[in-house]
């Protein structure tokens, strides 16, 4: 049987999803139901997403790192093992029903199209993609290849965000003009996810004997290793990862840019103290300004991300002495919403009485329920059912898109005018090599879509 009749075969014996409010768990341990999984990034965030899986098969586990990938091999003996997840596919195409890409930012478009290209459904992890056309090809790609996508945002599983969601569409909040979002200073450090080397250009490093250097940069530029780099501290560099924004903006911002509708932004502006531009790196503070035009029945939206320490200015109608390290809000003309950095825990900033009697009455819950910080279930559970998850590569690739808008525009301390629909920078043209980036020699997928 040929892995596109046997996904077939696996969602017409499985049981459909039912009930408005919550979706059960409906896998079984039965053979003919479970999936053939391969893994690619099997330590750290990847352990976290394989590790949800214990009722399907995991087939094969690729990773460029013999140390963080040890402790999944040694409970996966039997999976077959890879450095290079482009033989993994031509060896296995056959026997994998689905993949869980958990790698560094700048290999999840190659590691994701090859497995869309053979028809294998794919989960990879937040953000989507490295760059805007990847994740405008992603899009396209999932839909021309009809798989089951999902990327992996827990935030988007909760039972929050549809509190959220829920109590604007009832009214709760009104028009919503402002969105502010923060984070706390950088923990830079050795082995930490933000690590500043000593000095640029990095000093060269003895590339570790457990890693392929090589294989980990894949499509990025070759240049010598350095500890900075990996395992786990490339989000800080530009050319592998997006920086503090890419990695947080699908939790914070989901809600409001499911909630309001808002689409990619038509301006973004970005002020640093400490611009890196020239060193590809983050800068230790910045704020940035994401303007949106108006959508059917919404007012435009400012909204503003901080990063490094910075904060929104704490209003009087609040009724709160301080924020948390990280967090977001909603302010609309009725009502502010606060959450902390992923959507779990919404509230109103209304007084102790007031909130009380809102959670005594709160709106009609209209949106099923899922399991909770679970996106992987969600995905096997829409594989066997044949439905999409909600975070799948049309919602994803959108959601991703906002957020490099503004790491384009905060990588360069610059404002950038967007032309959403031609998926171009106006105003510095010069900056659109990076919404397409260059890749290396052996590492080009999606052309031809």
């Amino acid at each position: 049987m040929n892995n596109f009749s046997r996904r077939s075969f696996i969602k017409s014996t499985s049981m459909a999803s039912t009930g408005l409010f919550f979706i059960p768990n409906f896998r079984s341990n039965a053979p003919n139901n479970r999936l053939n999984i391969a893994v690619i990034g099997v330590g750290g965030r990847g352990k976290a997403n394989w590790g949800s899986v214990p009722n399907e098969n995991i087939v094969a586990m690729c990773d460029v790192d013999d140390n963080r990938a040890a402790a999944g091999y040694l409970l996966y003996p039997k999976a077959r093992k890879f450095k290079d997840f482009r033989v993994m596919f031509d060896k296995m195409s056959k026997e994998i029903d689905a993949v869980i890409i958990t790698t560094p930012d700048h290999t999840h478009f190659a590691a994701t199209m090859i497995a869309m290209e053979l028809g294998i459904d794919v989960y990879v992890e937040k953000p989507l993609a490295h760059n805007i056309w990847q994740l405008r090809t992603m899009k396209k790609a999932a839909k021309y290849y009809n798989i089951t996508s999902q990327m992996g945002n827990q935030g988007h599983t909760t039972n929050g965000i549809r509190l959220i969601k829920e109590w604007y569409d009832a009214g709760i909040l009104g028009q919503v003009n402002e969105v502010h979002a923060w984070h706390g200073a950088f923990n830079f450090g050795p082995g930490k996810y933000f690590t500043k080397p000593e000095s640029f250009p990095p000093k060269v490093d003895p590339v570790p004997e457990y890693l392929d250097w090589d294989l980990w940069l894949g499509p990025a530029k070759d240049r010598e290793f350095n500890s900075a780099y990996a395992p786990k501290s490339w989000r800080g560099f530009y050319d592998f990862g997006n920086g503090q924004l890419g990695d947080w903006a699908c939790h914070t911002l989901d809600a409001p840019f499911w909630a309001l509708d808002l689409g990619s932004p038509h301006t973004v502006e970005a002020i640093a103290k400490n611009p890196m531009s020239e060193h590809g790196f983050v800068a230790d503070e910045s704020v940035t300004t994401f303007q949106f035009g108006a959508r059917k029945g919404k007012e435009p939206v400012t909204l503003k991300w901080y990063e490094g320490g910075e904060k929104p200015e704490i209003r009087s109608e609040w009724g709160i002495e301080e924020f948390p390290r990280s967090g977001m809000l909603m302010i609309g003309e009725k009502n502010t919403l606060m959450t902390g950095g992923r959507p779990n825990k919404p509230e109103l900033l209304i007084s102790p009485e007031e909130w009380a009697e809102f959670q005594a009455n709160s709106p009609e819950k209209t949106i099923p329920r899922i399991g909770e910080e679970k996106p992987v279930d969600e995905w096997i559970d829409a594989i066997k059912n044949n439905y999409l998850p909600g975070s799948n590569f049309d919602y994803a690739a959108e959601l991703t898109e906002m957020a490099l808008v503004g790491v384009l525009a905060q990588r360069f301390a610059t404002k950038i005018e967007y032309d959403t629909e031609n998926m171009r920078v106006t105003n510095r043209p010069e900056l659109n090599i990076f919404v397409k980036e260059p890749v290396r020699k052996g590492w080009s997928y999606g052309e031809n879509l």
